[in-house]
C-alpha cells in the first residue's frame, strides 16, 4: 500500500512554454515510433510535441525514466486542453548511447526490503564502445529475469510485472529495443509515443542534420557528431579536408561520411548537445523535460540551434518525487522523521536516535563533565602561561585527551544502545533502502518494477495524479 507520493521539485509554470507552430511529423520519424495511440496522433496531421528521453536500461532503468514520461504526458494533456491544439508526449529512447555500465543493471528492493542489484552482464573494459542498440539481450536476459523473480517479494502483482518484462527483454532483441518496448507497453495507453532514435528510419530522417553538424566544432575542438568505428562509437574532429575519430584515429572523407549516411545511417549519431537540436528538427517540440544534470548542459546547445537554423524547444525541469510506502511511512511517523533525515550518512541517523534514548541524567552528566573539563583546563592554561608559556601545548594535549576520553564513553554508550535497539536499526535500514538506496535519491536507483510488483500498475495513476498537481492541472481525467 502506498501512503503518499511527495513532490521534491518546485512547481511547474506552464507559461514558460511557448505557443509553438504545429506541423506534420515526417514519415521516417513515424516509422521509428512504436505503435500506440501516441503514434496514431502524431500521424493524424499537424501537431505539437512535448518531449523527454533517456538512455535505455535493464528493466527500463531507474524510476526517473517513468517520472520524465509522466511529466511529458501530463503537461501535453494540459497544453492541449488550454491551447486547443493536438499536443503529443514523446519519449526519445537514446539507443545510440554507449554507456553500457549505466544501462546493464537494475536495482530493486528485495524480500527483506534490502537493495538488490541485478546485472545483465559486464562489458570488458577493452571492448568496443558499442551503442546499446547493438548490445543483444541474449541468454543473459533469462538469467536477469530469474534473478528479478528471486529478489522480488511474492505478491498478487508480481506475475504481471514479470510477464511484462519477459515480453520486452527477450533473448532475440537488444537492450535499447527491449527498454523501448517495455516503456511502450507500460505507458502507450496514456498517450506516450515512444521513439526509437537508433532505428534506421530515424537516422534517415536525421541524416541531413548530422551531416551539417559534422563541421561544427565545440569548445573541446571536436564535432558534435559521432561515427561507429573500430572502437565503437567515436567523436569526430575536422582535420583539414578529412575527419578523424578521437580514440581510434580512423579517417573519413566527406564523401565517405555521406556514403555512410546513405547506406548505414545507424552508424552516425549526435552527442548530447546536438541531440536536442535534431529532436527539435524532427518533432514540432515546444518543451523538453529533463533532469537536473540536463538542465545544466542543455543551454550549451544554443549555438548549435543557431548555426543549424533550428528553433529551440524550452528545457523544463521534470517532476521529481518520492514514493513512500505505508510500511516506510509508519517508521517515519513512529520516530518523528522526514525523508530528508535519510540524507545523512548511514549510521548517523541511528546514532542520533540512540543518543536521544540515552537516560537524561546520564546525558546531562556527560555534558557537564565535558564542560567541567574544558573550564578547568582553561584555568590551568591561564596559570601555566604565567609560569612557563612553553608548556601550553602540553596542557592543550592533555585537555584534548580528557575530552576524547569523555567522547569515547559516550560513543560506546551509543553503540550499546544501538545494539539493544536492533529492531529500530533494522526498520531504519529498510526505510533508508526505500527512500535513499545507496545514499542516492530513490528515483535515481530503484527500477519501477520494484514498486509495480508490490502495488500494481495502479501506482502509475497515483504518481500521475501527483505530477498533475505539481503541473497545476489537477488530477488527470
Amino acid at each position: 500500500m502506498i501512503a503518499r507520493i511527495v513532490t521534491t521539485v518546485s512547481p511547474l509554470d506552464p507559461r514558460a512554454i511557448p505557443a509553438g507552430k504545429p506541423r506534420r511529423v515526417p514519415a521516417d520519424v513515424l516509422a521509428a515510433t512504436l505503435p500506440g495511440p501516441g503514434r496514431d496522433r502524431l500521424a493524424a496531421g499537424e501537431v505539437l510535441a512535448v518531449t523527454t528521453g533517456q538512455q535505455p536500461g535493464l528493466f527500463t532503468g531507474p524510476l526517473y525514466s517513468v517520472h520524465k514520461a509522466l511529466s511529458a504526458i501530463v503537461v501535453a494533456r494540459r497544453l492541449e486542453a488550454e491551447r486547443h491544439v493536438p499536443v503529443v508526449p514523446v519519449f526519445w529512447v537514446a539507443g545510440d548511447d554507449h554507456d553500457f555500465a549505466e544501462g546493464n543493471h537494475a536495482w530493486v528492493l528485495g524480500r527483506e526490503g534490502e537493495p538488490v542489484r541485478i546485472v545483465l552482464r559486464e562489458r570488458p573494459h577493452e571492448a568496443p564502445q558499442l551503442p546499446l542498440f547493438r548490445e543483444p539481450c541474449g541468454a543473459d536476459a533469462a538469467a536477469a529475469l530469474a534473478a528479478l523473480a528471486t529478489a522480488l517479494p511474492d505478491s498478487e502483482f508480481k506475475p504481471e510485472v514479470l510477464a511484462w518484462l519477459e515480453q520486452a527483454y527477450r533473448p532475440d532483441t537488444n537492450l535499447a529495443d527491449a527498454a523501448a518496448h517495455a516503456l511502450n507497453a507500460l505507458l502507450a495507453s496514456r498517450g506516450l509515443a515512444v521513439f526509437r532514435a537508433h532505428d534506421r528510419a530515424a537516422k534517415r530522417a536525421a541524416t541531413s542534420w548530422l551531416l551539417r553538424g559534422v563541421d561544427e566544432a565545440l569548445d573541446d575542438g571536436l564535432s558534435p557528431v559521432l561515427v561507429e568505428g573500430s572502437l565503437g562509437r567515436d567523436r569526430l574532429k575536422r582535420d583539414g579536408t578529412e575527419y578523424v575519430t578521437r580514440r581510434s584515429g580512423e579517417r573519413f572523407t566527406r564523401a565517405q561520411l555521406e556514403q555512410i549516411a546513405r547506406e548505414t545511417p545507424e552508424r552516425l549519431s549526435p552527442n548530447v548537445l546536438l541531440r536536442p537540436v535534431i529532436e527539435a528538427a524532427l518533432f514540432p517540440t515546444v518543451a523538453y523535460f529533463g533532469g537536473p544534470g540536463e538542465m545544466e548542459y542543455l543551454p550549451e546547445s544554443k549555438p548549435l540551434f543557431t548555426k543549424l537554423g533550428v528553433t529551440p524547444q524550452v528545457p523544463i525541469r521534470r517532476w521529481s518525487g518520492l514514493i513512500i510506502e505505508s510500511r516506510v511511512d509508519k517508521v517515519l511517523q513512529k520516530h518523528g522523521l522526514t525523508p530528508e533525515d535519510f540524507s545523512e550518512p548511514a549510521g548517523a541517523l541511528e546514532s542520533r536516535l540512540a543518543r536521544a534514548d540515552m537516560p537524561e541524567d546520564l546525558a546531562a552528566a556527560l555534558e557537564a563533565l565535558r564542560d567541567d573539563v574544558a573550564a578547568r583546563f582553561q584555568r590551568i592554561s591561564g596559570e601555566v602561561q604565567l609560569i612557563d608559556p612553553t608548556l601550553e601545548r602540553t596542557v592543550d594535549s592533555a585537555r584534548n585527551a580528557a575530552l576524547a576520553g569523555t567522547n569515547e564513553i559516550e560513543k560506546k554508550l551509543v553503540a550499546s544502545l544501538k545494539r539493544s535497539q536492533g529492531t529500530v536499526t533494522a526498520q531504519l535500514a529498510r526505510a533508508r533502502a526505500a527512500l535513499a538506496p545507496n545514499n542516492k535519491p530513490q528515483e535515481r536507483v530503484l527500477t519501477p518494477a520494484s514498486f509495480l510488483a508490490r502495488h500494481g500498475t495502479s501506482l502509475l495513476a497515483d504518481v500521475e495524479a501527483e505530477v498533475a498537481r505539481w503541473a497545476g492541472g489537477g488530477a488527470p481525467s
